[in-house]
């Protein structure tokens, strides 16, 4: 499947997403029965995360490590903005450890169908486990150092923060208004930093399953093959994100909301869980093929390039 996607042109998001859309229709059967089958244990794990994290003893362990941490940091302990992010961050790093053992099962083995569908050209007849082993190994090595590249670009950004808000200080700055003005400027900066780094590990994720290269050496190479693109990866991330938190909603409205209220659940609420939950994988699933297509013109558009500068040295050589 290597020139499937020649055509496409950088920075045409709608086309890739049109593109995407298709593919998903074309083989729909296989992505979703198969692919979102499998992601459907991780989809409903993410889901009831959210409901549990409250509960967690593992929250309120973790927000006052990260508390002693900004304070240790000197941090502002009266900015909402530190309050609000070290809260934030407890739940994510709560829920993250809750689905750990999901993300790498039935997430990993849901995206390498995906990939080894689209990049075989058609999905194999008599799709089993064992078929995904061969893209599975490296896929998963990938993520595992994609989790350090998140908690590097996190500790990268506190680092930021911890030198802005010292250098304010030290030069007499530290009144609400400028207090405010750095939070709102950081809040900013930590979101694009954290952005980059999830469009990056994910277009890592489908190197690796295409490439079969694993680890640091596929994130390497999404650096590369992004850049001039981040533009492009965002606009392509922003519509799954959207939909996965309006699911998420969905399902904390229809489902916890009715427990709450009725304290006791039955068939239908349970039934409507799973159809939200099932919604959740399907999402994931085509997120995952709108990140293989952009892969693909990715490498197309640097292979070009590549081509480009060959034929320029060859002109070169002329006498």
């Amino acid at each position: 499947m290597e020139e499937e996607y020649p055509s496409i042109p950088m920075g045409r998001t709608r086309k890739i997403l049109r593109t995407s859309i298709h593919t998903f229709l074309k083989n729909y059967q296989y992505f979703t029965i198969t692919s979102s089958l499998l992601s459907l244990p991780f989809s409903a794990s993410v889901l009831l995360s959210q409901t549990f994290v409250p509960f967690s003893p593992l929250l309120p362990t973790i927000y006052h490590r990260l508390r002693s941490l900004f304070d240790a940091a000197s941090f502002p302990p009266s900015s909402q903005f530190f309050t609000i992010l070290n809260l934030k961050l407890s739940q994510t790093i709560t829920s993250s450890i809750l689905v750990l053992p999901f993300t790498l099962s039935f997430l990993l083995f849901a995206k390498a169908s995906v990939i080894q569908a689209l990049h075989h050209h058609k999905p194999p007849l008599h799709p089993s486990l064992a078929s995904f082993i061969s893209i599975y190994n490296p896929i998963l090595l990938t993520q595992i150092c994609n989790s350090i590249v998140i908690l590097s670009a996190n500790a990268t950004c506190f680092s930021l923060l911890f030198l802005a808000f010292n250098f304010l200080e030290g030069f007499g700055f530290s009144s609400p208004n400028s207090l405010l003005f750095l939070s709102a400027t950081g809040a900013v900066m930590y979101s694009v930093i954290l952005a980059n780094a999830f469009i990056i590990c994910n277009l890592a994720l489908v190197l690796s399953g295409v490439d079969k290269c694993g680890g640091f050496q596929a994130i390497l190479k999404a650096c590369v093959l992004i850049r001039g693109r981040t533009a492009t990866a965002l606009a392509l991330a922003l519509p799954a994100n959207m939909a996965l938190a309006a699911i998420e909603a969905l399902f904390q409205y229809r489902v916890v909301r009715a427990y709450y209220f009725t304290k006791s659940s039955n068939s239908s609420t349970a039934l409507e869980g799973m159809f939200i939950a099932y919604l959740y994988s399907i999402i994931v699933v085509i997120d995952t093929i709108v990140t293989y297509v952009f892969f693909k013109s990715c490498k197309s558009a640097y292979r070009d390039i590549i081509s480009s500068v060959e034929n320029v040295k060859s002109l070169d050589d002329i006498p």
